[in-house]
């Protein structure tokens, strides 16, 4: 199959995954906004997303999109340093003269896979302040032997940021992601071939406006629950 066999057919996949965890990202970090607005609200979301047949498909289903996305880069940077000894998976050969832009997107383009190690490290450690807290509690039947409850979301945020050590760690996570799907989300739309001449830089100026307004969201909530 051309999508396992091929160079070209894996960075498809790398492409469509990350894209895919993009849009999630941007879902997330839309429904967290939400805290900030209303408890009630908040955690309306909450036991909307949790322990139902429909939000643990859903769970799955992301949980393979990250597993395909995590197998293939490590794939992807293995095959390209044994070919090339030194380039990433990603196929820009562009340069620009966007200053400290340009440096950004070269460290990122470099540094994709440490930064994809960094991720998933603050994966695991987001998995078990939430999602083991609250969709796998409830599963477990925990949901009135613990507290907080599983499906009060806006209390398990207040207890995880009221730890300072879990407020750094989370602006490491959350700066690493940045940068991830910064230089990832053009790159991804290059390697489909929906970019080119004019819009290489235009999808370049998007993926920056993109990830910056979602990794902000995330940002504005953290800092409202670790400081006030």
């Amino acid at each position: 199959m051309w999508l396992i066999d091929s160079s070209i057919g894996r960075k498809v996949v790398m492409s469509v995954t990350g894209l895919a965890l993009i849009l999630f990202l941007t879902f997330h970090a839309s429904m967290n906004v939400v805290a900030l607005i209303s408890a009630e609200g908040y955690n309306m979301i909450c036991e909307f997303l949790g322990a139902n047949w429909y939000a643990v498909v859903a769970t799955v289903g992301l949980a393979a999109l990250m597993v395909l996305h995590f197998v293939y880069a490590i794939w992807l940077t293995l095959q390209n340093k044994k070919a090339r000894g030194r380039d990433n998976y990603d196929v820009s050969t562009k340069t620009n003269t966007n200053g400290f832009m340009d440096m950004g997107e070269r460290w990122a383009s470099s540094n994709m896979l440490v930064l994809g190690c960094i991720i998933c490290l603050g994966l695991l450690l987001h998995l078990y302040n939430f999602w083991y807290n609250m969709m796998w509690s409830e599963l477990m039947g925990n949901a009135y032997t613990q507290l907080p409850s599983p499906s009060d979301g806006y209390a398990w945020i207040e207890q995880t940021f009221s730890q300072p050590v879990f407020v750094v760690l989370y602006i490491i996570w959350l700066c690493a992601i940045w940068f991830h799907i910064n230089h990832g989300f053009w790159s991804a739309i290059q390697t489909l071939g929906w970019s080119g001449k004019i819009w290489h830089d235009r999808w370049q100026c998007i993926g920056l406006i993109w990830s910056t307004i979602v990794i902000l969201m995330f940002f504005v909530v953290l800092i409202k629950f670790a400081l006030f």
